[in-house]
Formats: C-alpha cells, structure tokens, sequence
C-alpha cells in the first residue's frame, strides 16, 4: 500500500462551498480542476502510473467509454412526432393523463422512434408510464416546468413483487419505476410472472435465464483486448448487440478472477454464497464494430479474461431497448411515510432495465421510494438527475448484471422530513456482479457509497461532496462487497466519516486517491479476503490536492 500526501480534515462548509464551485464549473460546461488558492496542483502519481497501461492496470479500471454510445457527450434531438395534449393529457392535474401520455408514446414507437413532448404543466398519472420501444424520446418543458403527479404505487398498479431468495422481502425495494423503460415483450413478461407469483430473474436472457442461443464461441484473450478471435462470425455483423457469457468452474476461478485473483480469493469460501453463484454467468452486453475473417473488434475493451474453463461464448439475448430517454420533467409521487426496510411499495422512480444505449437528463424525482434504477442495464447515461423529498431507501441503484454506465452531475438532496422508524438509506447502489460504472461530479447531503455485496468490480465513484450517513446493504448469501478494481478518486466527506468512502483496508485491488480525512463509526466492516489486498493510497486527507480532479473526464480525454 502506498500513501502520499496528508492534512487535517476540511470544514464542512468548505466541502459543500467546494460543492458549489463544482456545479457552477458544470453549467460553464467545464471541468472542476482548479487548484486552491496558493497551491499548482501536480499530477497524482497514480495517474501517470495508470496512463502506461490504461486497459490493465492492477487497481483504476478504464472507465473512459462509460455511459451512452462509448460516452458521448451530446445527446441526440430526435423529430417530435406526437404531444401528449393530442393525445387527452391535461397539464393541470385535474384528470388522469397516464392513458393519454402511453398512447403517445406507443404511437411514436409504432412509427420507428420520435420525441414525445409534455408541455408545462403539472399532469396526473394514475398509472406507471412505460416507454417499449427504441429511439423514443419522452421530453417534458424542464424539471422545473413539467411535473407528473404519481398517486399509485407499482404494488397497486401491477401487484406484491416477492423476492426468488425467499423472505417476506418487497422486490419493489429495488425493481421497477414509475417511468419504466423496458423492451416492450420484456415488460410482458416480467409483469406476467410477478402478477403469477413466479419471482423472476430481470436481466437480458428472461425471467429463468434460459432466452438465449448460442452465436459463436471465443477464443482465449486477455483483460483490455478490443479485438476477439471466435469460431465462426457467420451470424455476426458489423452493429449486432450481442452477449459475452462467461460461465463459473467448480473451483469458482470465474469469481476470483473478478476478485483480482491470489491468495485470499483462493481462499474465500465461495459455495455457501448462493445468491451469488446465482448471478453467474457473468452477461456483458457489448457491440460488434467491425468483423475481419474470424476477428471481432468490440466497442469497449475485455472487462475480464476469457478462458477456456469458462466456457466463453457470444450469445443472443432478449430484444434490447436502445436510444430512448426521458428529458426534462420532475416525477412526483404522493406523499406518503417511508416504508420499512425492504417493504416498500414501488413508489419508484426512472427505471431502465434491458437498454443499452439510453439515458436521463435533467430529471427529478421526489417523495419516492427508490430514485434511479439500472436494472440489467449498460451503456446508459444519467445526466442532472436529482432525487429529493421525503427520503428514499435507493436513492440511485445499479444492479442485476448492469455495466457501462455514467451517473454524472448528480444530486441526493437532504430529505425533508425525519426517517421513520425501520427504514433504510443507502445512497448510490452497485451490486448483482456490476462492472465498470461511473457516479461522476455528485453532491450527496445524505447516503452513502452503498457496494451491495454481490461482488461488483471495477467501478468508479469520482468526484463527489457527500455527507456520509447511510448504511450499506447486501445478505451474507450474496458475497464481498467489493471485487478488485474500484477507485474512490477526489472524495470530500463533510461528516468524517469513514465508511465505505477510504477502501484501502476493504477493497482488494482498489484505489482510494484524494480521500478527506475520515474516521471510523457508525458502521464499520472488515474485509472479506485474507492477506494483503494489493491497494493503493494516494493523496489522503488532501482531495484538493488530486489532479486530475475527475478520473472519469481524464480517462475521456485521455482516449488510449
């Protein structure tokens, strides 16, 4: 472990001043990189380090393609083609306007895509929006003009929503939204087994894990190739969405590879953990751009290795969602007490399952249960979303096999009213074998860097202000909390408060650069893994200090 740089702990009112000069930075359309006054920041060692092998480095994943189309920054203007008023919507409140908004949608998707616009106003759903099709944009006047008042719960609106692991859980706790942005067929399906009470798996090969078909097989590569040798690209061409699968071998090389490998994965006891070796296989959407005799070259480079004793394979995969967005509103739901833990009843937010190339900007959500949801989701950005209100149990989740995501110019606001009793905050969610996403340029007045168990590895949280006061959730059943690769780069903790936010002691093969100085209590883990973690520490107690400022804009920049 290495460490450099140390100072006392920064004020509160200092940390969220600095919070407000990263979001002024942001509306320039800048980038928060300015040294404190009397000091030229240096670049962080560890960054040099990192820019010599970008793809492979033992500690910082590449992030850099990260969020919608490899990380792009503008957002398409698909043509209007439908306004909700055409179709019976009344922007004030008066009648319910949820069939009215869904016919439009509908009708957009039937004509091959569009944007759908929700004028000012403030429209009543008594009914979840759901947006099936790809290349629909749904764009209200702004989230501070367009408002869509919610008054029913996903429990009464489409029924319970038990867990598949048992318990009197509410799976509504983390599944589902309001605005729910899911491949029409996908929705029916799902839908169908909650309404049957067969609790299903949510993610891009169906409710049991069985829609899929094998396309080719690949032969062995390493972590960071862009370009893949299979079988036979018969049935594969150049813009094809396809699956690597990733199976598990009886000695479970699969998940300590995700674990960085070694001694302490080698010993960690893996088979008692069955909601994880549940997860597997691992699934990693990803698009083919170009096909060369029996060479693929992919959009985004290897996560892992592909070896032969995990029986690596590109497949098919339920019919994606892709290129659709929500735009410019406020979802409001009633205002009703937060439910105890794990009980909620899908008072929900935005959710995108099944998509890949999709995204959020200016969207708020409030008084909900759960905030921001991916859910078997990749290639997805969420841009100015804002979750504020009476509290939430997730404010932002991530889970269920979903990667390549970019949460960046986010806001947790502090809740309005008292937690009830028995609830639960979290703050921002990775679990379900995540990968390589990105919380990026955030403010959190509550909540924390909740890693779910589950081991997701290679992500990134860079900087973000936050008040560290939530908890981290996750059974026993579903394993570490961390696999190798996470980076917490430019953190200012305004309460000192240790946990989960400097991982060095947690996190085998992790980072932790430009960390304020924090304390441990409240909650407080021991790792996982035996032995050294093979972690890095750079810059601690001195996030000012860190150039540069924004791991994710860097690696952007960067373009190996």
């Amino acid at each position: 472990m290495k460490e450099a740089g140390t100072m006392g702990n920064i004020s509160r009112r200092a940390l969220l001043g600095s919070a407000t000069a990263v979001a002024a930075v942001i509306a320039t359309g800048g980038t928060s990189t300015a040294a404190p006054r009397g000091r030229t920041p240096s670049t962080t060692p560890l960054w040099r380090e990192f820019t010599r092998t970008p793809y492979t480095h033992p500690q910082i994943p590449y992030i850099g393609g990260a969020g919608r189309r490899t990380g792009e920054r503008r957002f398409p203007r698909l043509p209007v083609v439908a306004d909700v008023r055409e179709y019976g919507a009344v922007p004030d409140g008066s009648a319910d306007s949820a069939p009215a908004i869904n016919r439009a949608i509908a009708a957009a998707g039937r004509r091959g895509g569009g944007t759908v616009l929700i004028p000012s106003g403030t429209f009543r759903i008594d009914d979840l929006i759901r947006i099936g099709h790809s290349n629909v944009v749904l764009r209200g006047a702004g989230s501070g003009r367009t408002t869509l008042y919610a008054t029913k719960s996903l429990t009464e609106l489409i029924g319970p929503y038990g867990s598949r692991y048992g318990g009197n859980k509410s799976s509504w706790s983390w599944a589902g939204g309001l605005i729910w942005l899911c491949p029409e067929a996908r929705f029916a399906s799902l839908t169908a087994a909650i309404t049957a009470a067969a609790w299903p798996f949510e993610g891009w090969t169906g409710n049991k894990r069985d829609e899929w078909r094998t396309l080719t097989t690949v032969a062995p590569a390493r972590q960071g190739d862009r370009t893949v040798t299979v079988a036979d690209t018969a049935k594969l061409g150049r813009g094809d969405l396809v699956l690597l699968r990733l199976a598990d071998d009886a000695g479970h090389t699969l998940l300590e590879h995700m674990s960085g490998g070694g001694p302490g994965p080698e010993a960690y006891e893996w088979d008692d953990k069955t909601k994880l070796t549940s997860y597997v296989p691992y699934e990693w959407p990803v698009r083919i751009t170009a096909v060369h005799g029996r060479r693929l070259t992919l959009e985004r480079p290897l996560p892992l290795d592909i070896r032969p004793e995990w029986d690596p394979r590109l497949t098919t995969h339920v019919a994606p969602l892709t290129g659709s967005a929500v735009e410019g509103l406020t979802l409001r739901a009633v205002l009703t007490p937060q439910s105890p833990h794990l009980l909620d009843k899908g008072y929900n937010g935005v959710a995108f399952q099944c998509a890949y190339d999709c995204w959020a900007d200016d969207v708020v959500v409030r008084d909900v249960d759960n905030g921001f949801g991916l859910v078997a989701a990749s290639a997805t950005t969420l841009r100015r979303t804002r979750v504020e209100g009476r509290g939430s149990h997730h404010p932002y989740f991530c889970r269920e096999g979903s990667h390549d995501n970019l949460v960046e110019e986010f806001t947790i606001a502090e809740r309005t009213v008292p937690a009830p009793a028995g609830t639960q905050l979290h703050g921002i969610n990775v679990e379900g074998l995540s990968s390589h996403n990105v919380w990026s340029r955030g403010v959190m007045e509550m909540g924390t860097f909740d890693s779910h168990r589950g081991l997701p590895f290679a992500n990134v949280r860079t900087d973000i202000t936050v008040n560290n006061d939530g908890q981290h959730g996750g059974d026993a059943s579903a394993g570490p909390l961390f696999g190798a690769r996470f980076t917490h780069w430019n953190i200012r903790v305004t309460n000192g408060r240790e946990g989960l936010m400097k991982i060095d002691g947690l996190a085998p093969y992790s980072a932790s650069v430009g960390i304020s100085t924090v304390r441990p209590f409240g909650q407080i883990d021991v790792p996982d893994f035996t032995g050294d973690l093979h972690t890095r520490l750079e810059a601690y107690g001195a996030p000012e200090s860190v150039h540069p400022a924004n791991l994710h804009d860097a690696q952007r920049a960067l373009n190996p």
